[in-house]
């Protein structure tokens, strides 16, 4: 088939092959599975250089493109990430199979025991952008959960995605899995992205990871229910018992570790009581690293280097070394400026107060909350998942990083011996 010619029609193929093969990945025992998957991580160890390489091509692409430095350090991959990459496959494969998993089974007064059961959601069509490790990722947490999968990276990917998505259709093949489990969208052509978030009889649930201009357009376009979080906004909160030294080290991680992850942390508050002890040595830190802050009045009186925020500063996932930061009254004022103009992501307090902390953790709704840590542990590898599809700030069916049971629903089950309605 002529791809570019005909992208409904391939699409619509990629489907039709898609379901078939979740039908047989439904009914996949376990070892069939991990063996899978340990093909795949050993596949990626051994093809290492030609992960780099493709990996590389794509890097000179994206710089002759003009490529946002947030996107070309997601873009980029290198010998440790390919290393974690076959790692997190890796502890996927040791974790428990959640299919077939019967959960809360209880004996009715009519004889009949009724409960649940984990079952796979049947074809996932991912989209997303720049970030390479999400096809061995996605496709490792699509096969252990018995779906398939259809992946659509961004086109400045396409090589290393391209390679990964062969290293994995060998290790699929080398099971005796079918290779058309796991599926690679081949042309670039965004025409592709409309016909796969509309295709309601081949997918069941498009999981987008990407910037917000992505995400806008799946909310409009998409006929699919979806798995998806609009943007990173998270807050660090200095409280009034924060430990100054702890302060200077949780934020300094929060924001300057790594500049384009949804996790990093793009706004600071600071209690007003302390907002003189602690700011100094906080906004030394982040000068020091090159990062410009943002600052109400309160903060510029303080911090001289400060620049004016705005209303919109407070509500954005900046992506780069740029902090917004405002004194606050406590935390009520805390949890109140979150809620508000937080994406529901991640947000993190620091303080000694025990009865703070767990205000904190009840109040705020975001899909991770934190007491003295760093947003940067929102992270499915870091949460013990493994790897993860995504992080998910909606409030129904997965919340958070999405692994496992994530990818997974439950239907009903009722065991019986032989009773009758009455």
């Amino acid at each position: 088939m002529d791809i570019e010619k005909n992208i409904e029609g391939y699409v619509r193929h990629l489907g039709q092959q898609a379901r078939r093969a979740a039908r047989q990945m439904a009914n996949t025992d376990s070892n069939t599975k991990n063996q899978a998957l340990r093909h795949i991580a050993d596949n990626i160890r051994s093809q290492a250089l030609a992960i780099l390489e493709a990996n590389r091509r794509d890097l000179a692409a994206a710089a002759a493109n003009g490529l946002a430095p947030a996107m070309i350090d997601r873009l980029t991959m290198t010998e440790k990430s390919i290393q974690q990459m076959a790692t997190g496959i890796d502890q996927i494969a040791e974790l428990a199979d959640p299919i077939g998993e019967i959960q809360e089974l209880r004996r009715r007064p009519s004889g009949i025991q009724v409960g649940r059961m984990r079952v796979p959601l049947g074809v996932v069509g991912i989209i997303y952008e720049a970030r390479p490790n999400v096809t061995a990722d996605a496709a490792a947490l699509c096969m252990k959960t018995g779906n398939a999968a259809i992946l659509r990276g961004g086109s400045e990917a396409i090589d290393s995605n391209r390679t990964l998505a062969g290293l994995i259709a060998k290790g699929l093949a080398a099971a005796g899995l079918p290779a058309t489990a796991i599926q690679l969208v081949e042309t670039t052509d965004r025409a592709a992205v409309g016909h796969l978030i509309t295709m309601r009889e081949y997918i069941d649930v498009i999981v987008p990871r990407g910037g917000k201009g992505l995400i806008t357009r799946l909310l409009n376009e998409a006929r699919i229910p979806m798995i998806q979080h609009l943007d990173g906004n998270c807050h660090v909160y200095l409280d009034d018992e924060a430990d100054a030294a702890m302060a200077v080290k949780i934020v300094e991680n929060a924001k300057t570790q790594r500049y384009g992850t949804c996790n990093t942390a793009e706004s600071l508050l600071v209690a007003r009581s302390r907002a003189a002890d602690l700011l100094p040595a906080v906004a030394a830190m982040l000068l020091d690293n090159g990062v410009e802050i943002r600052g109400c009045a309160e903060t510029r009186a303080i911090v001289k280097e400060a620049l004016p925020a705005s209303e919109e500063d407070y509500a954005t996932e900046f992506l780069a070394p740029i902090i917004a930061v405002k004194v606050v009254a406590g935390l009520d004022e805390a949890i109140e400026h979150i809620n508000r103009y937080s994406s529901h992501h991640t947000e993190s307090i620091v303080t000694g107060n025990y009865d703070k902390a767990l205000r904190f953790l009840r109040e705020v709704d975001s899909s991770s909350v934190m007491v003295n840590a760093s947003t940067r542990f929102a992270d499915g590898f870091e949460y013990g998942l493994g790897a993860e599809i995504g992080i998910s700030t909606d409030k129904i069916h997965a919340r958070g990083p999405v692994g496992l049971e994530g990818l997974t629903s439950q239907k009903w089950i009722v065991l019986g011996t032989g009773q009758i309605r009455s």
